[in-house]
């Protein structure tokens, strides 16, 4: 196994965790905590939209970093 083939396992496997952690901590709870089903399904879907803006606020804050890496 490679060095670039363990990077690429460290990496799928932090991000199943993480993926778990968020099903457990975020989706679960909001789904739970309605009766209806249209209120389970707005609450799962932005619960996927609270998700995505995390996403996208650690790429730029990691393509910030990778940027201006050799000033830091």
């Amino acid at each position: 196994m490679s060095s670039e083939d363990v990077t690429y396992l460290v990496a799928c496997a932090a991000g199943a965790v993480a993926f778990v952690t968020w099903i457990t901590l975020v989706l679960v709870p909001a789904v739970a905590s309605y009766t209806r089903l249209w209120q389970r399904i707005v609450a799962a879907v932005l619960s996927v939209y609270v998700l995505a803006a995390f996403l996208m606020a650690g790429a730029l804050l990691g393509g910030a970093v990778l940027w201006y890496y050799d000033s830091l």
